[in-house]
């Protein structure tokens, strides 16, 4: 064992405040300082931008990749107030571009549950070289600007407004990420998702960096999940299963959609709170649990089920399968070492009565569907 001392000390503890600590880890609070980090900043933006249109105090939001490398992110709800908050007030846009512990939003079903807890923006402006703001409110236009979070001048009127609503933009500073290139498809992904998720959403995708060859996509549908569905076969498919339910018993809303097509693999995709669940949950067990109890219960209808086969298996629902499980929660818990999977037990219950009621009752209304359905389920299920 070495006998030399040890040259730790408290002198050499470094305490890092503020959005000093985002900036020298910027890892923790962003995932990565390549193309990961850099398109986490558009969605926390977005993602708070897109939280007015659900709160209902704003209808549209667009997004634009600006020709000088930054980002835009427009919405036209009230605008934000500026300046700062009073204690017990509820924090203002500067207050949330400055603080980086200020208190979290309260989430609930009609949060996107995307980013950091509340700390979204204060990370995006330590982390942007550049970061301005503009707020039409009250018919007037006051404008604020930061460079590498801090503060470079106080908010300024500069003229009249038309409507309300902000613009945030801001330059990923060079010194922090690896690359400062947004990809298109990436950003326009995630758009559509969400879009397909909460059909309130009406999304704007503008890409202006070439101007030879700018790019524009809308994300809004209406007819939610089930759109999504519809327009994963081409042509779309005829035959989706969508519904929406609300259970106090889970304390928020599952929404469903199916089809069984042409392909032989199984896809089933959940989220919670619009945040992809990859490790699945027990929305995602409901789901094959009441699939599961429908076609047994349709089977043995139909008699392709004899009293003495037991019930089909959850673990395959027959080939072509192809589902989005989405749960809206006022108190979602995450599971997992990603926080990738749902474990509010509850919820498992309430999704199995609803898709096992929903799906009993469309394969009811077309006994040759039915069939065509169950022809799809492999025997291995009757294992």
């Amino acid at each position: 064992m070495s006998e030399e001392p040890n040259p730790y000390d408290a002198s050499r503890i470094v305490v890092l405040e503020g959005l000093d600590a985002v900036r020298r880890r910027p890892g923790m609070y962003v995932g990565s300082v390549g193309e990961r980090g850099l398109h986490h900043l558009v969605f926390e933006v977005a993602e708070s931008a897109l939280h007015e249109i659900l709160g209902g105090t704003a209808g549209r939001v667009g997004i634009t990749l600006t020709a000088d490398g930054g980002v835009s992110v427009a919405d036209d709800g009230a605008g934000h107030p500026l300046g700062r908050a009073g204690r017990g007030e509820d924090p203002t846009l500067e207050d949330r571009l400055t603080v980086l512990y200020y208190r979290a939003p309260h989430a609930d079903r009609r949060s996107l549950y995307g980013g950091f807890a509340g700390l979204g923006l204060s990370v995006v402006n330590a982390l942007s070289s550049r970061l301005t703001v503009e707020v039409r409110r009250d018919g007037t236009r006051r404008t604020l600007e930061y460079e590498r979070g801090v503060r470079a001048a106080a908010p300024a009127r500069t003229g009249p407004a038309d409507g309300s609503g902000t613009v945030i933009t801001f330059w990923p500073d060079a010194e922090i990420f690896e690359t400062l290139t947004f990809s298109f498809d990436t950003l326009a992904e995630r758009f559509r998702e969400l879009a397909f998720l909460n059909s309130d959403l009406d999304i704007t995708l503008t890409d202006d960096r070439d101007p030879a060859a700018p790019r524009a996509d809308r994300f809004r549908f209406p007819g939610g999940a089930r759109d999504w569905i519809a327009q994963q076969s081409n042509p779309p498919h005829p035959d989706v299963i969508g519904f929406e339910r609300e259970y106090a018993g889970m304390e928020g809303t599952v929404e469903v959609a199916l089809c069984w097509g042409d392909s032989g693999d199984e896809r089933v995709t959940s989220y919670a709170n619009s945040r992809p669940t990859t490790g699945g949950g027990t929305h995602e067990l409901g789901f094959r649990d009441g699939l599961a109890a429908a076609l047994t219960a349709c089977a043995r209808e139909q008699h392709l089920l004899t009293p003495a086969d037991p019930d089909l298996t959850p673990a395959r629902l027959g080939a072509g399968l192809t589902a989005v499980v989405s749960v809206k929660l006022d108190r979602p818990e995450f599971e997992g070492s990603i926080r990738d999977r749902l474990g509010n037990a509850p919820v498992r219950t309430c999704v199995a009565e609803a898709v096992r009621e929903h799906l009993t009752t469309w394969l009811h209304a077309d006994p040759v569907r039915a069939a065509a359905v169950l022809a799809r389920t492999p025997a291995t299920t009757l294992e």
